[in-house]
This record gives structure tokens, C-alpha cells and sequence, in this order.
């Protein structure tokens, strides 16, 4: 793909980024189509979500996708362990 950017999301602990990175990552392969794709990889505290894509207007409409895909789960997780307390 000619166009790439990479969205970093670091966290309390590795706990919370595993669970971010779960969320999302089951989502890889499902969004993007031929336009745009992306990859989730996490170490330690740290999620790492990479978007391709072929032209910027998918390089943007998928960034907008994943920076809400992450943002549910971060709300999930955050909800979670509220309710845990």
C-alpha cells in the first residue's frame, strides 16, 4: 500500500493494553476491504494498531476506524474495572 501510519496507545499497565489489544485485534482482518488494512500488535503497555492503506482518503477513513474501535475498548475496559472495584 503507498500510504501508512501508525496509531501508539500506551497504558497503565500491560493488564489494560492486553485487553484493548484483544478487543481490537479480532477486527484486523474484517475491516479495511481492498482500499486499506491494518495490523494490532501490543508490547507490554504499549498497542500498537499500523493502517495501510492505497490512497489517503481510505488512509484517513481507516485511522477514523480504529481510533474509535480503540477508544470502545479503552471505555469497556475502563467500565470493567470500575465495576471490579
Amino acid at each position: 500500500m503507498a500510504h501508512s501510519t501508525e496509531l501508539v496507545f500506551a497504558y497503565e499497565s500491560a493488564a489494560v493494553a492486553r485487553v484493548v489489544e484483544r478487543s481490537v485485534a479480532v477486527e484486523a482482518g474484517d475491516v479495511g476491504g481492498d482500499r486499506s488494512g491494518a495490523a494490532v500488535d501490543r508490547d507490554g503497555d504499549v498497542v500498537t494498531v499500523t493502517v495501510d492503506a492505497g490512497d489517503l482518503t481510505a488512509l484517513r477513513a481507516g485511522q477514523n476506524t480504529w481510533l474509535t474501535l480503540v477508544e470502545v475498548a479503552e471505555s469497556v475496559a475502563a467500565s470493567a474495572r470500575a465495576a471490579a472495584e
